[in-house]
């Protein structure tokens, strides 16, 4: 029964004090009212007569809008008038067209056409909750109301990461171009391969020349080398307890995942091949470099649904896992925090046999807080102390750094809004250098 038949019912109680008997006149005006209810509800198109389907985007980018569209079918005989509710979780951030208290009409045999504008708010897999259709009598004093009918249509928007680094690529790809072209050198190179031969010049490396293709010549040769293709690149994700302090606006995790996309772009158009591991206390996602062109696509896909977990990470795992699958001497970029807890008990123990097979790489994301904290001057006795414990982090991160350094380890330490620009300018660095 809707708000018209309490009021069809109030506007009859005015009219008793007419009626010679007032019990009469209660019975007479709740059974009329009864009896129109009852009709109205009879005449209301059934929710199994009824059927819904969705169609749309099945990804987007966070901070983007994705359009979802409920097709909802009539197929009785009558004309339906009915309110819609599509719901999806509160983090897919749902805006549908037309508002849930709005009711629409759909003719018998018709298709009406339901839009609902999505801008999730995090990260991952936003599915759509239940879809409620409350379906009104032509007089619209009762209704029809069953859950589960029709069935609510699955669909599932899958929200991929922001990749604002996006921007700084023409940049850093413009620096390789560079530096491809300067190792192109006249000399051996250290970790060059062989390019062409050419004619001797002076200056020339005397190393250099091939004496078998110039006794078949009549000048003397000598080899070119260019910088070596098929590197290998391995990207560890740290997706325990740290990666869940929010850095800014976001996890750090998610800063990570950024600087993770700028640095696989790169090293995938330098020629690498380019590995990914994310891990806590179990490997939560793996990615592998074969099919170059579509790693980017398929890197995305799958770091959109991981998330943080609440436990300390194995790094005794990690490091396992890398030397398991890394034959090869590789580039070992791991994206962590600089603590001295997390770091000083895992990392530590099992860097040695980690670092004698591969370089490695640590980026960290540097908390803007203990900044703040320590610059700040102390208005109050807490400021003091708070002062004093950032003092003390920071003392930690720096001694953290020193025992990473005594191991080889490059350290890349960064605010979160310059972590993905710094780690790519180190990885130029080194393929400058030729020390990866």
């Amino acid at each position: 029964m809707t708000w018209r038949a309490a009021l069809l019912l109030a506007a009859g109680a005015l009219t008793l004090p007419l009626w010679p008997s007032p019990f009469a006149g209660v019975l007479v005006m709740t059974g009329g009212v009864l009896l129109l209810v009852l009709v109205d509800r009879m005449r209301a198109v059934p929710p199994a007569a009824l059927s819904a389907e969705r169609e749309g985007d099945r990804t987007v980018r966070l901070g983007g809008t994705a359009t979802v569209a409920l097709h909802l079918g009539n197929g009785s005989g009558r004309t339906l008038r009915a309110q819609v509710r599509d719901a999806w979780v509160p983090s897919a951030g749902a805006r549908p067209d037309v508002p849930p208290d709005r009711i629409v009409t759909v003719p018998p045999g018709d298709t009406l056409v339901l839009p609902t504008r999505l801008t999730p708010t995090r990260r991952g897999d936003r599915p759509a909750v239940a879809l409620t259709i409350r379906s009104y009598g032509p007089m619209r004093l009762a209704f029809r109301q069953r859950s589960g009918r029709p069935a609510t249509p699955s669909w599932t928007l899958r929200v991929l990461p922001r990749f604002d680094s996006r921007r700084h690529l023409p940049e850093k790809l413009a620096r390789l171009r560079i530096i491809d072209g300067t190792q192109v050198t006249r000399g051996r190179g250290q970790g060059t391969e062989f390019d062409t031969l050419r004619e001797y010049v002076v200056g020339d490396d005397i190393r250099s020349i091939d004496w078998r293709a110039s006794a078949r010549q009549a000048d003397v040769l000598v080899r070119t080398w260019r910088p070596e293709r098929d590197r290998r690149l391995v990207c560890v994700l740290d997706t325990g307890r740290t990666s869940a302090v929010r850095v800014g606006d976001e996890p750090r995790l998610d800063t990570s995942i950024d600087a993770a996309l700028l640095l696989t772009a790169l090293a995938a158009r330098a020629g690498d091949r380019v590995d990914l591991l994310a891990a806590d206390t179990a490997i939560r996602a793996t990615v592998t470099g074969s099919g170059r062109p579509a790693l980017l696509p398929r890197l995305v896909h799958a770091l959109a649904p991981l998330q943080p977990a609440l436990v300390e990470t194995d790094f005794e795992l990690i490091a396992g896992e890398i030397l398991r699958r890394q034959r090869q001497r590789s580039l070992v970029v791991l994206f962590t925090a600089l603590e001295a807890g997390a770091l000083g008990e895992g990392l530590l123990p099992v860097l040695p046999r980690l670092a004698t097979r591969h370089r490695v790489v640590v980026a960290a994301i540097h908390d803007p807080v203990l900044t703040t904290m320590t610059t700040t001057t102390p208005a109050r006795a807490a400021d003091a102390y708070a002062a004093a414990a950032g003092w003390r982090a920071l003392a930690e991160r720096d001694r953290v750094r020193a025992a990473l350094a005594r191991h080889g380890v490059t350290v890349v330490d960064a605010p979160a809004g310059a972590l993905a620009t710094r780690l790519a300018d180190t990885y130029l660095r080194l393929k400058a250098q030729a020390q990866l």
